[in-house]
């Protein structure tokens, strides 16, 4: 992104969700692109700072680093959809492409990194040549409700953390039906409302648009909502669980966000190491080292986070509802 459209691009994104004068948070369904695409624009370089290269939560067991839980739950996608040498798959929403390089070396499977941000691919493209993987890992900037794929191109699709960015489900489950082979399948963790939240509560309300503000998103549905929608497509279900609800001794996925003990390895990401970032940015933009509206993105972030791990101790939110789904043979 030009330095000088940072600002702006923030100005942008709140008034999506009605901060400011005028009102657009229409805009989010309208011109979902454009929106989630200004979103990644200003939080790609701080979602890597703070949570390194694959964009999402992972379950974790006493004794285990953030970064080894997240590779686990990668690999347990490859085990789940039986990924080999010789298949061809798609990551719906890849990011800057860490799920798919980790997924790459331990399952052999080609995979095609699909995401709307221009900037996500470069930086992806980049770091999977750095890798050694690009005869593995290959990148497509496309929307993932209408991809320039052939139908029933891929043996099997997965996403990470990613549908949520899409206005309607069926219609971003539509078209990895429509892109797998008969017999595929598709493994999903799924952004949801829980049972527990209560439209009702005024406060349980605001956390849910303060994660939709700082994560870029339209609406947060129930699991009740994916269920439906994949129903809806036509997929036969084979797995759907909550991994936040973990047997056994455990560490809450909101856990790096709201735990107050600090590790080098957790700092970054958690509560007052947002908060130290967010004061440094400030002063660099003072001295004008950042783009003026840096410390914006990351209060917009620091909004975020602090509901999405309130919103994990009430149980009322999951970014962790597992699916897997196969096309009919």
């Amino acid at each position: 992104m030009d330095p000088e459209d940072v600002e702006s691009s923030v100005g942008a994104h709140e008034r999506s969700f009605d901060f400011g004068r005028r009102k657009g948070r229409d805009r989010r369904a309208t011109d979902h692109r454009d929106f989630v695409e200004n979103y990644y624009d200003l939080a790609t370089d701080l979602y890597e700072y703070g949570w390194g290269e694959s964009f999402h939560f992972a379950p974790r067991v006493p004794g285990e680093s953030r970064r080894a839980s997240i590779a686990r739950q990668e690999h347990l996608f490859a085990l789940k959809l039986g990924l080999r040498p010789g298949m061809r798959v798609a990551d719906f929403g890849c990011g800057i492409g860490g799920p798919l390089r980790e997924i790459a070396r331990f399952s052999g499977s080609q995979i095609v990194g699909i995401n709307v941000s221009a900037y996500q691919i470069r930086r992806a493209v980049a770091y999977t040549e750095e890798a050694g993987l690009s005869h593995l890992g290959t990148y497509l900037e496309s929307d993932f409700t209408d991809i320039d794929e052939a139908d029933e191109s891929f043996d099997a699709i997965y996403a990470l953390e990613s549908t949520c960015h899409v206005p309607d489900r069926v219609d971003v489950f539509a078209e990895a039906f429509r892109l797998l082979k008969p017999g595929g399948c598709f493994a999903s963790h799924e952004w949801c409302l829980t049972d527990r939240f209560d439209t009702g509560n005024s406060h349980h309300r605001q956390l849910k648009h303060d994660i939709e503000l700082g994560a870029g998103l339209q609406d947060i549905i129930s699991l009740h909502e994916v269920d439906a929608a994949l129903d809806k497509v036509g997929f036969e279900v084979l797995e759907a669980l909550d991994m936040a609800d973990q047997a056994g001794p455990s560490i809450p996925w909101y856990e790096p966000l709201a735990g107050p003990k600090l590790s080098l390895t957790g700092l970054r990401s958690s509560r007052a190491g947002r908060s130290a970032t967010h004061t440094i940015l400030r002063a660099l933009e003072a001295l004008r080292v950042v783009p003026r509206g840096t410390s914006g993105a990351s209060r917009i972030l620091n909004i975020g986070g602090a509901a999405l791990a309130e919103s994990g101790q009430l149980q009322i939110f999951t970014p962790l509802y597992f699916v897997l789904v196969r096309k009919p043979a």
